[in-house]
C-alpha cells in the first residue's frame, strides 16, 4: 500500500494542478450557463432583497431563518445597479416573514430586469461551489493521495445536486462548501494542534455558522470528536490535553465571535427571557388575566434560565425559533410516492437521496466500503479520520430527519454529500493497487454517473436517477424543490416562441415571477373546486407546474388542477412544467 502511495506521490504536481483547474473551470461554466437559463426559484427573490436590506440598513430581520452571509455575497453586484426597491411592506412582529411581501414587490418594481440582477447575484455565489470542490480535492488528497483527491473533485463537480444548488443564491451550496471547509480546518488542527491552526479553524467555523443554522451542531459535535480523538492517543502527555483544551476553547469562542460580528452584534447577549418566541418548543401556555384566555409566552420568562445572556445574535436565535415553528405548525402537506399527509416520514431524506443521487455514485460508495474493509489498518486514513468525516454527515442527516413536522426539500441534507465524496475518494486506490475488476467497475460507475448527470443538465434540480425512470417520473416520488421550484418559466417562454399556435394559453405557474414580464400572454386555468371526477376544462393549451399537477396547494386550491393527471402532456418545459393540448375530441 505504501509503495503505491509513493508511486502516485511522485506524479508531477503541475499535471495535477492543471487537472484541478480544468475540472473547476468546467464546473464553473456549468453553473454560470445554468444560472442564465433558469427563472427565479421560489425563494431567490426573497433572499436577494433581504441581502440588499442587510447592506443598506445594517438590519437582519428579513429572512432570519437563515444567516445572512450567502445572500449578502449575492447582493454585492446588485447594490451598484439601478434596481428599484419598495420597502413599504416591511413589518416586524413575532414570527414575521415580511420578506415574502418585499420580495414580490422587488420583482414587480423591476420586471424583466430582475432576471439580469438575479443572474449577477447567482454568478457572485459560484465561488462557494468552487471552494467546496477544491476542499474535497485537498482533504481526499491528504487521505488517499493525489488520484483520490481528483476522484473526489470529480464527484463534486458533476453531482447533479451540487450543480443544481450551486447555481442559485439560496444558502444550501454555500453552507455545504463552508461546512466542509470548517470540518477540514478542524481536522487539520486535530492532526497538528497549534495556535495558528486553531485560529484558522475558529474563523472558518464562524463563516460556516453564517451560512445556515444547521451548523450550530458543530459547537457540540467538535468537543465530542476532540474527546474521542485525544483519548485514543496513548502517547499524548497531560500538558497536551490542557493546551489542546485551551485551543479548542479558542476555536469555539472565535466561531461565536465571528457569527456575532457577521450580524453586527445585533442583539447579542440578550437575556433568554426577553425573546418573543412563537414555536411550541420555546413557548408555553399562560392565562391572560385581563382577557381570560390562553396565550403563548416565552417558556423561560419566569425561570432562572431566562436570566442567562444568549451569546448569539438576536435574529439568529429568532430564526431558529421561526424555522422550528414552521416544522411544528405550518401545516403544509408532505408528499412521498404519491401520498400527501400533514406530517413527514423519518426515512424521507434517505429515500430522497436513494433516488436523487446517481446510481453510479451508489456503486462507488459500495466499492469504497469494500476497500475500507479490505485496507483495514494498513490504509493511509485511520478510523479517527473517518470519524471526523462521518460525524458531521450523520449528525446533519439525523438532525434533519428528526424534524418530521413536514418533509419537502432534499436540499436540507446537501451538506452530507461532500463528506461522502471525500471518503469515496479512496475508491481511486483500486487503480493504484491494480485491482483490475474493482478499478474497471469504479471507472464505469463514475462514467455512468457523470454521463447521467450531464444528460439531464441544465435541468439538474429535477434530476432523478434511473431507478425511478429519471426526471420524467420523479414527480411520482417527490415534488417541491426536488423537481419543481419555479425554475423553468424561461424554458416555457422559449417553447411558446417556437409554438405560436399554442393559443389560448392557460398557465398555472409555481413561482412569483409574473409571466407577463416575459410577454407570456396567459390566463389561469379553471379550478376544479368541488373535486368532481367529471370536471373538464375548455379546449386550449395548458401549462401546469408539476407541483399543482400532483395536487399541491400552495397559492392555489389544493387539488385544484390535479384533474390534468388524466390527460397526456404533449410537451414539457424543463421537467417541471407540463404542457397539455385539450381538443374538442378529448372532451366527453
Amino acid at each position: 500500500m505504501k509503495t503505491s502511495y509513493t508511486q502516485w506521490a511522485v506524479m508531477k504536481q503541475g499535471h495535477i494542478n492543471w487537472i484541478i483547474v480544468i475540472l473547476l473551470t468546467i464546473h464553473a461554466s456549468l453553473l454560470a450557463w445554468s444560472a442564465t437559463k433558469h427563472s427565479p426559484n421560489l425563494n431567490e427573490h426573497a433572499h436577494l432583497v433581504a441581502g440588499v436590506s442587510h447592506w443598506k440598513f445594517g438590519r437582519f430581520e428579513l429572512y432570519r431563518v437563515n444567516p445572512p452571509l450567502v445572500r449578502m455575497v449575492a447582493a454585492l453586484p446588485v447594490l451598484p445597479s439601478d434596481a428599484k426597491y419598495d420597502w413599504s411592506g416591511f413589518y416586524e412582529s413575532p414570527g414575521a416573514r415580511a420578506v415574502f411581501l418585499l420580495g414580490p414587490k422587488f420583482l414587480k418594481e423591476n420586471g424583466r430586469k430582475f432576471i439580469w440582477y438575479l443572474t449577477l447575484a447567482r454568478w457572485a455565489c459560484i465561488p462557494f461551489s468552487l471552494l467546496g470542490g477544491y476542499l474535497c480535492y485537498l482533504w481526499a488528497k491528504e487521505l488517499y493521495g493525489p488520484l483520490g483527491g481528483v476522484f473526489s473533485l470529480l464527484l463534486w463537480c458533476f453531482s447533479p445536486s451540487i450543480i443544481a444548488h450551486g447555481q442559485f443564491i439560496t444558502p444550501d451550496c454555500g453552507a455545504t462548501a463552508l461546512g466542509i471547509a470548517a470540518a477540514y480546518a478542524f481536522w487539520k488542527w486535530l492532526k497538528n494542534p497549534k495556535w495558528l491552526q486553531a485560529i484558522l479553524a475558529g474563523l472558518v467555523l464562524g463563516l460556516a455558522e453564517l451560512t445556515k443554522t444547521t451548523w450550530i451542531i458543530l459547537f457540540v459535535l467538535w468537543p465530542l470528536i476532540w474527546l474521542v480523538w485525544i483519548s485514543t492517543r496513548n502517547t499524548t502527555p497531560l500538558i497536551s490535553w490542557k493546551r489542546q483544551f485551551s485551543q479548542l476553547t479558542l476555536i469555539l469562542l472565535l466561531g461565536i465571535y465571528l457569527l456575532n460580528f457577521g450580524y453586527g452584534f445585533e442583539g447579542s447577549f440578550t437575556k433568554l427571557r426577553n425573546f418573543q418566541f412563537v414555536s411550541n418548543s420555546l413557548t408555553r401556555k399562560k392565562i391572560d388575566g385581563q382577557r381570560a384566555q390562553e396565550k403563548n409566552v416565552n417558556r423561560f420568562a419566569d425561570s432562572w434560565i431566562g436570566e442567562i445572556p444568549v451569546p448569539f445574535p438576536r435574529n439568529y436565535i429568532l430564526g431558529i425559533d421561526v424555522q422550528k415553528n414552521d416544522f411544528e405548525n405550518f401545516g403544509r402537506d408532505s408528499y412521498l410516492r404519491g401520498e400527501f399527509r400533514e406530517h413527514g416520514w423519518w426515512y424521507y431524506y434517505l429515500y430522497a437521496l436513494a433516488i436523487k443521487v446517481p446510481i453510479g455514485y451508489w456503486i462507488i460508495l459500495g466499492l469504497t466500503a469494500i476497500h475500507a474493509c479490505y485496507a483495514g489498518s494498513s490504509g493511509s486514513a485511520s478510523w479517527r479520520d473517518g470519524l471526523v468525516l462521518a460525524a458531521p454527515a450523520l449528525s446533519v442527516l439525523i438532525l434533519v430527519s428528526s424534524q418530521t413536522g413536514f418533509n419537502h426539500h432534499v436540499r436540507y441534507v446537501l451538506p452530507v454529500l461532500p463528506f461522502a465524496f471525500i471518503w469515496m475518494g479512496q475508491s481511486a486506490l483500486w487503480f493504484v493497487e491494480k485491482k483490475k475488476f474493482a478499478a474497471i467497475l469504479t471507472g464505469l460507475s463514475l462514467a455512468w454517473a457523470i454521463g447521467s448527470s450531464l444528460w439531464i443538465y441544465p435541468h439538474s434540480l429535477s434530476y432523478f436517477n434511473e431507478i425511478v425512470g429519471g426526471p420524467r417520473y420523479g414527480h411520482n416520488h417527490l415534488i417541491n424543490s426536488n423537481i419543481d421550484w419555479g425554475q423553468d418559466l424561461l424554458f416555457l417562454n422559449e417553447w411558446i416562441k417556437k409554438h405560436p399556435e399554442a393559443k389560448p394559453l392557460y398557465l398555472c405557474y409555481y413561482g412569483y415571477l409574473n409571466p407577463q414580464d416575459l410577454d407570456i400572454d396567459s390566463s389561469l386555468p379553471p379550478v376544479n373546486e368541488n373535486q368532481s371526477p367529471d370536471f373538464q376544462p375548455p379546449p386550449g393549451w395548458y401549462a401546469i407546474s408539476v407541483n399543482y399537477l400532483k395536487g399541491y396547494g400552495w397559492r392555489q386550491p389544493k387539488n385544484g388542477f390535479s384533474y390534468f393527471q388524466k390527460y397526456q402532456p404533449v410537451a414539457t418545459a424543463g421537467y417541471s412544467i407540463y404542457i397539455f393540448h385539450i381538443k374538442e375530441s378529448d372532451l366527453k
